[in-house]
């Protein structure tokens, strides 16, 4: 879950590249980078650990000069924290290629292997997307032969057709070519989002694609279209986009979760409204509710802010209930199912949320979450609401149980850290403390989340359905992914304060 974007303008971008990841900061918020190219063919680039507003200073900006640039938000769900795995990354060999991913690959490993072994190029990070960076520009130089030394789209698009080739997971790529422009492309079955449009200015057409309409919308773009599944484009320096489907199997099958939790309410992801979706959500929440419980005593919804807000309004309209705003949220504290470290979250949590003890005392509260991961933050917020003098308090949560940990570039645990792997919703229940506790089905999230794009058939819904769409998961690579992704694994990686360094500039 990181947030990519790139600008192919008419004069400076990066002003646009730092508003435009600003808004998509709820993507990634470990690191930042910027990446910009001038008319000298000068790249410039300032990468380094923290939130956009910390990462960029005004000497940073003014180094970022240029008319064309790529960016990104991060947050780990592979490699380290350290600040050499910011991205973007670059290499200067074919042409000089820059590279910003959201995303996991699936083949990291084996690629690593043979990059070093049969590329002859070197990886100097533990980060997939350097891989990714590595693979493509390998695939350019094979696409440019020997023959010529000038590079053409259709060069470009060879190459991304190796990549699809060689690369195994969920991608969206944006990356910056010495003399071409931005290139973006999308794995073959769309599992993370990838959108572009245009804006016209005094001196000419500006293209911009990114993770989600709303960094689009916010600079005054026009969005032409979502990056189709298998599909690369290229914003070029001068003239029009071109785009070329480099897969013959593609087909939709977007994350469920970017509707459910990670995607901003405003953006439109293929063609459907996150917004709608949630609303849509909480209605089949509700009716849940009255075909399973009809005779509830719930005297008040309350949300657990931000991301279920829009669904338990929804659900509260239908039931016929009291909707109020229970908890006060700092917003000063980062999302607390990507922090590592068990004990982190739990102070957080209490950090985060205040309860407002005149919503909850003496009332049966019907606390709605989007989801529930590891049942950290679900246990104390449940607790809260007794200490705030609750009578009873349920639970629902407008995903499904998550059981299986997504692979696809969302640091969800590994299986043994969900609360829901190997449990029943009664033992889920009790774990969290609730006196009742409402899961949505999937079905139902599958029809809250399609409606309004009849292209869509399917979604990437492994998470809760453990159906892995690229089939190249197996017992292994859970193996893996369990010491790669446990509490214990990511507290062994922490970087010290002495690896802090800045990366702020390099020139081809």
């Amino acid at each position: 879950m990181c947030g990519v974007l790139g600008i192919v303008g008419k004069s400076s971008v990066s002003t646009s590249l730092y508003d435009g990841l600003t808004v998509l900061q709820h993507r990634g918020q470990d690191a930042a980078g910027i990446l910009t190219c001038d008319n000298n063919g000068f790249v410039n680039l300032r990468k380094n650990n923290g939130l956009v507003k910390d990462v960029f200073f005004q000497k940073h900006m003014k180094r970022l000069t240029g008319n064309v640039g790529i960016a990104h938000c991060r947050y780990p769900t592979a490699g380290s924290s350290s600040p050499a795995e910011a991205q973007p990354f670059y290499v200067n060999s074919p042409f000089g290629i820059a590279l910003a991913h959201n995303g996991n690959l699936t083949n990291a490993a084996k690629l690593r292997k043979r990059i070093f072994r049969d590329d002859l190029r070197h990886v100097n990070t533990t980060s997939d997307s350097e891989i990714l960076l590595n693979v493509f520009a390998h695939e350019v130089y094979q696409a440019l032969g020997t023959k010529t030394y000038t590079l053409t789209h259709k060069h470009i698009f060879t190459a991304v057709e190796g990549v699809f080739e060689r690369c195994r997971g969920g991608y969206a790529v944006v990356a910056y070519v010495m003399g071409v422009g931005i290139v973006a492309f999308r794995d073959k079955f769309g599992i993370r989002p990838l959108i572009y449009g245009y804006r016209d200015t005094d001196l000419g057409r500006e293209y911009m694609v990114a993770s989600e309409s709303v960094a689009l919308d916010s600079q005054g773009f026009t969005v032409l279209a979502d990056v189709k599944p298998g599909e690369a484009i290229i914003l070029p320096l001068e003239g029009d986009i071109e785009r070329h489907q480099c897969v013959s199997d593609a087909s939709y099958a977007p994350c469920i979760f970017e509707q459910v939790y990670l995607a901003r309410p405003d953006s439109m992801i293929d063609g459907i409204s996150v917004y709608r979706t949630r609303m849509r959500m909480g209605e089949k929440l509700a009716k849940k509710i009255v075909r399973e419980w009809p005779d509830h005593d719930i005297d008040v919804v309350i949300p657990i802010p931000d991301t279920s807000r829009t669904s338990a309004l929804e659900m509260s309209q239908l039931l016929g209930v009291r909707y109020r705003e229970g908890f006060i949220k700092n917003r000063y504290i980062g999302r607390t199912f990507i922090m590592p470290g068990q004990e982190q979250r739990k102070k957080s949590v209490r950090q985060k949320l205040n309860a407002i003890e005149l919503e909850f005392r003496g009332k049966n509260v019907m606390l709605v979450d989007d989801s529930i991961v590891r049942g950290t933050t679900s246990k104390q917020i449940v607790q809260m609401a007794r200490d705030a003098g609750a009578n009873k308090v349920y639970f629902a949560s407008a995903a499904p149980p998550v059981r299986f940990p997504n692979v696809y570039g969302i640091d969800m645990p590994a299986a043994s850290e969900l609360i829901a792997n190997n449990r029943t919703v009664e033992q889920i229940q009790e774990a969290i403390g609730a006196d009742r506790l409402i899961y949505q089905d999937l079905n139902d999230l599958i029809d809250a989340a399609s409606e309004g794009n009849p292209r869509i058939t399917s979604f990437d819904t492994s998470c809760f359905s453990q159906n892995y769409v690229t089939g190249d998961v197996d017992v292994n690579y859970f193996s893996e992914l369990e010491t790669a992704r446990s509490d214990g694994a990511k507290q062994a990686r922490e970087f010290k304060p002495s690896e802090l360094r800045d990366v702020s500039q390099i020139s081809n």
